[in-house]
């Protein structure tokens, strides 16, 4: 068994010391409820012994934590976590489960006001109506594995772009390249405008008239739509226009990709996770498991 205060280093888990320390102040409340709440409906009724009593954990809070953190991190396999910590791979499993669900719950924090998290698209366009932010949205695939032969809505998963079994997420970052929302992922067939307006972003724009989303070519259906507050590049002029015409495009789209590229950053800092890189597990989890990550990256990055 590895010491682990070890595995605790951010080498390991990916988030310094007092991200950590953070984290481990706000989830074991939670955590603790969810496992009285658990225990209550196994007994049907109220303890009937003193607390404290009866068995101890063999792996605590805080152990999960970070061995959910290497999980995500590194994709490490639960056999090979357990024989770090000193327990079975089951334990490893119940453990991520929950500690994946909890962290997948939190959203995505902001620099200011402080304390405040966003948990849904709603929240995104009012904070930034509020803060007067220009938002920058995008969609990335993940590599998942063919879904077994025979089995219905199979083609769903093959991405026209990627030539693969993928899973779309939609991102939305701000100005500096801070994780502000991620959306329930969808198959990788689902076009990216498509996948955005299953989200909401149209009845968004419909209530908040002042946000303003800057988005690539692949959403000039929602352009058309919302004119003002879903900005694409600027169309390319007819040939035969004149130079001066041309040269003006030309910067004007250089303009808007410098601006929009700031969410292809937020993208790579999740894709930094390994687990993000090709997913092999069920499909379903997929979903805690990217909002979990981008929990984590937007907390890193608020205070860029």
């Amino acid at each position: 068994m590895v010491n682990r205060a070890v595995l605790a280093q951010r080498l390991f888990t990916g988030l310094s010391r007092s991200h950590l320390a953070g984290l481990i102040e706000e989830l074991s409340e939670p955590w603790q409820t969810g496992v009285e709440g658990r225990r209550h409906a196994t007994r049907g009724g109220a303890r009937r012994r003193a607390a404290g009593a009866g068995a101890r954990h063999q792996l605590v809070f805080v152990d999960r934590l970070v061995a959910t953190l290497i999980h995500l991190r590194h994709d490490l396999p639960h056999s090979v976590l357990g024989l770090l910590f000193g327990v079975d791979r089951s334990t490893v499993t119940r453990a991520i489960a929950e500690v994946r669900t909890l962290l997948a719950e939190r959203g995505c924090t902001v620099p200011d006001p402080p304390g405040l998290r966003l948990r849904t698209l709603t929240d995104v366009c009012a904070y930034a109506q509020a803060e007067g932010i220009e938002l920058r949205l995008d969609a990335t695939e993940i590599q998942v594995r063919r879904p077994p032969a025979g089995r219905g809505g199979r083609r769903a998963f093959v991405s026209g772009k990627k030539k693969q079994n993928t899973m779309k997420a939609t991102v939305i970052a701000d100005w500096r390249g801070r994780t502000l929302w991620t959306d329930a992922l969808r198959p990788g067939r689902m076009h990216d405008a498509t996948a955005a307006r299953n989200a909401g972003i149209s009845v968004c724009f419909r209530h908040f008239p002042d946000v303003e989303v800057l988005l690539d070519d692949g959403y000039l259906g929602l352009s058309r739509e919302h004119r003002g507050q879903a900005i694409t590049p600027p169309r390319k002029p007819r040939p035969g226009a004149l130079p001066g015409r041309v040269e003006q495009w030309e910067r004007d789209r250089h303009g808007h990709s410098s601006d929009r590229i700031t969410v292809e950053h937020a993208l790579a800092d999740h894709k930094r996770w390994k687990q993000l890189t090709r997913w092999t597990r069920r499909r379903d989890v997929l979903p805690d498991t990217y909002r979990a990550i981008a929990g984590l990256v937007s907390d890193r990055t608020a205070n860029i």
